[in-house]
């Protein structure tokens, strides 16, 4: 089953450094063939803002997502990173709950939450996908909760764990910035960076450049994690 998404055209317009081509459809959940328009979004560029419609779900094909809220006294809390192969913006309501801007330049597939829905409905494999993303979202809140009540020092290292996982590797180039790490963390980028030398001073990692670190030991960081 082919479904070409329609375009949230709302955000072509409030973002010209956006654009959209229909001829390259991409597919949300992996081998499932449920296709969506291919935008592409320059660094910093929003894609949907808190309380806009949720009419939309989103794939990243290339780059880095933020999403993240403003809170009440004007804090920026970020609440996850979506790398390539990610879907996020699947909302429980009909609103979005957050914000999610580019990281870095990035290609996002794009396809209607309606389209989505309804074919998760009479496809059970493209539900049975839908079901597994959600269950991963809700971990993931969950296990951000927990991390939030860590020291500073195991945050970061939780952070690090988790950044050379999902970009799997020993030698990470960090496509966020420290102020992005702090605001995921909770912390301020004072302490991300006291904390980073830290590290590099016992050996644990090896800051090869302010956005480029080598995990020298990885143990050390478990065991502050665990």
């Amino acid at each position: 089953m082919h479904i070409q998404a329609a375009m949230p055209s709302q955000k072509l317009n409030r973002a010209p450094a956006c654009h959209y081509a229909p001829d390259q459809a991409q597919t949300l959940f992996g081998s499932v063939e449920l296709t969506g328009a291919r935008m592409s979004f320059a660094k910093d560029v929003e894609i949907f803002g808190e309380n806009e419609p949720a009419d939309y779900v989103y794939k990243v094909l290339s780059g880095t997502v933020r999403v993240y809220k403003i809170l009440q006294d004007g804090r920026r809390q970020i609440e996850g990173f979506y790398f390539p192969g990610d879907v996020f913006g699947i909302e429980l309501g009909s609103h979005h709950a957050s914000s999610a801007e580019a990281v870095t330049a990035s290609a996002i597939a794009v396809v209607r939450r309606s389209t989505l829905l309804a074919t998760a409905a009479k496809d059970a494999d493209v539900s049975n996908r839908l079901w597994a993303h959600t269950a991963s979202e809700l971990e993931q809140a969950r296990r951000h909760a927990m991390l939030l009540v860590k020291t500073a020092q195991e945050r970061v290292a939780s952070f690090l764990i988790d950044i050379s996982n999902k970009l799997a590797g020993e030698a990470v180039e960090l496509p966020m910035s420290r102020q992005d790490i702090a605001d995921y963390l909770g912390l301020t980028i004072e302490t991300v960076s006291r904390t980073l030398t830290q590290f590099q001073q016992t050996s644990a990692i090896e800051l090869a450049t302010s956005r480029r670190m080598i995990l020298r030991n990885r143990q050390a960081l478990i065991n502050l994690d665990s």
